[in-house]
């Protein structure tokens, strides 16, 4: 969901005058509260099942759209789009024969490189919006958010300060824990925020290390999003952390694995991966693992790789 918040802002470039509703789950909401671009937020709680999903169509029947994108092509939204008659309907492709080909045979059809923001706004051609990527920031947090980041600052005295983000939906998709030790010891001068949830409670190998704020469960996910607008640069696993700073324009260091779908798509991203035949091996990197060295495609990254490339930033 965060890589499509561009979709808005790409639409209001070209058509400033078009109304924009946006429709998403309720746990990732708040990323799109305060967006300029969008007239109206309609949320769906999960927890309401169907039942919620048709009170939300039958809603959105009232409003007369004229168009519909849907750019998840899932089952709540395939619903949506069917049940609501009359708009122009356009759908994201999911292009699923060019997946089974890249993750059974890796046989790889798909344009490089990889760019989710790219597959998400191209089809958007097919109604004039010539593709291009709107400026960051595409999240817009608002004054209580930038007030709790700056409380939490001032608590832990953080000043010109980088965010880890360790964690990831699937182990697989992590870079080893000793590789973040090794990073953190060989940067000493600065200080580093752990940002994780309250289930990863392996980022704790790090508290031992002075230059570490370790706030593991400790944040919202505005919360989180506030600190890292604040950070001089972010090194994240692909996850959504690493989304929420390419779309506030802070620059960061993107430790890609397994799984192919999740790249950023902006320059202020660096990428570091391997070339590896056995990638990817999943669609969301839960595995298995079939390299005879296990995880080889972050295992093989080195906290030196790393260091090089955040020099750059900082």
């Amino acid at each position: 969901m965060t890589q499509a918040l561009s979709i808005p802002g790409l639409i209001k470039a070209v058509q400033p005058e078009t109304e924009i509703h946006f429709v998403t789950r309720q746990d990732y909401a708040e990323l799109a509260q305060n967006n300029p671009s969008i007239h109206r937020l309609w949320v769906l709680d999960k927890n309401t099942g169907f039942r919620g999903l048709l009170r939300l169509i039958s809603h959105l029947k009232n409003e007369n759209f004229t168009h519909i994108y849907d750019a998840h092509n899932n089952l709540r939204s395939f619903l949506i789009r069917t049940l609501l008659i009359g708009p122009q309907k356009l759908v994201r492709p999911m292009m699923r024969i060019k997946r089974f080909l890249l993750l059974q045979f890796h046989i790889n059809l798909f344009e490089k490189p990889f760019s989710g923001q790219r597959d998400l706004l191209k089809p958007l051609e097919k109604w004039g919006f010539p593709f291009s990527l709107p400026p960051t920031p595409q999240i817009f947090l608002d004054q209580k958010t930038r007030d709790d980041s700056a409380d939490l600052q001032k608590k832990h005295g953080l000043l010109n300060y980088c965010i880890l983000v360790p964690s990831a939906a699937y182990e697989l998709k992590r870079w080893p824990m000793t590789s973040w030790q090794k990073l953190v010891q060989l940067h000493p001068e600065i200080q580093f925020v752990v940002l994780a949830g309250k289930t990863d409670l392996f980022t704790h190998a790090l508290d031992h290390f002075k230059n570490i704020v370790n706030l593991t469960g400790k944040t919202t996910l505005l919360q989180s999003a506030g600190l890292i607008q604040s950070a001089k640069a972010v090194v994240s696993n692909d996850t959504g952390l690493l989304h929420i700073s390419e779309q506030l324009g802070i620059p960061a260091i993107a430790l890609m694995g397994p799984a192919p779908f999740g790249f950023p798509s902006r320059p202020s991203t660096m990428i570091l991966e391997r070339n590896l035949k056995c990638r990817p091996c999943s669609k969301h990197g839960q595995g298995p693992c079939v390299n005879p060295r296990f995880q080889e495609c972050l295992q093989s990254i080195t906290a030196e790789e790393v260091t090089q490339k955040l020099k750059t930033l900082l």
